[in-house]
């Protein structure tokens, strides 16, 4: 605040053709003299020695990167945090886009497909001529049982890691018109396919084949089926004598 306090009013000037030449020559003229400062020097040779404290250094680094960090709150990802999360995704998008100028495609030559062939056969040559060689070892059931190890630990590690980071939480997605549209589209196509299946398979049937146990249960469902069906039957004719006996006492009396 007391920064752009200080600081007076300004009128922006146009980014001319002139001061852009002016920069390049700035920019030109630095790397000049940042080449001419630097002396010569004598390449060494990368020895084991050399990449052996190279990795003790990363290691240190490491151990001291992750003791200066302290203890942190996590907080909950809120659909405010999505939403402006996608807005900035989208503006930066937008002004990547904008800041690209415009390009002429050019065709691609039998020349250059050539090129680009013999760059990899040089790259794949340089590649292998540089790989030391190796000693086969065998593989022992002790390295296959450390392998095992290491799949259980990294099965578990990453079923732990789904449970804590994605496990219950739901993703928003806008529902815009074009998913809308996609959503319409695929049920008139599940639609068409279950008739067309329903078609196809209309009139057939699945032969099943008939034993003594499937025989008997079927008999035994039929008996109670007709036991029960008497048995309300033989109560409806015994309620209808009774009503037609009501009426007609009713009648003579």
């Amino acid at each position: 605040v007391l920064y752009k306090e200080n600081i007076g009013k300004a009128t922006p000037t146009p980014v001319t053709p002139e001061m852009e030449r002016v920069k390049r020559n700035q920019e030109i003229i630095s790397s000049v003299l940042y080449k001419e400062n630097v002396g010569k020097v004598t390449p060494t040779p990368i020895t084991p020695e050399m990449e052996r404290v190279k990795r003790n250094q990363e290691i240190i680094s490491s151990v001291l990167y992750k003791e200066n960090v302290g203890q942190a709150t996590p907080t909950a990802v809120t659909p405010e945090m999505e939403r402006v999360k996608r807005t900035q995704e989208q503006i930066s998008s937008v002004a990547y886009r904008e800041g690209l100028g415009k390009a002429t495609p050019s065709p691609v030559t039998p020349e250059m497909e050539r090129v680009k062939r013999n760059q990899e056969q040089i790259s794949s040559v340089l590649y292998k001529e540089h790989m030391a060689k190796g000693t086969p070892t065998p593989l022992t059931p002790e390295m296959e049982r450390a392998k095992r190890n290491q799949e259980n630990i990294s099965s578990v590690l990453y079923s732990d890691s789904f449970r804590k980071q994605v496990q219950g939480k739901a993703a928003y997605v806008l529902d815009t018109p074009e998913m809308r549209r996609v959503r319409e589209t695929q049920k008139h196509i599940s639609t068409v396919k279950y008739h067309e299946d329903f078609e196809k398979s209309k009139g057939s049937f699945t032969p099943v084949v008939t034993d003594p146990i499937t025989e008997r249960v079927k008999k035994n469902m039929q008996d109670f089926s007709d036991i029960s069906y008497r048995g309300i039957q033989r109560r409806v004719v015994e309620m209808e004598r009774k009503r037609v006996d009501q009426d007609q006492e009713n009648l003579t009396g």
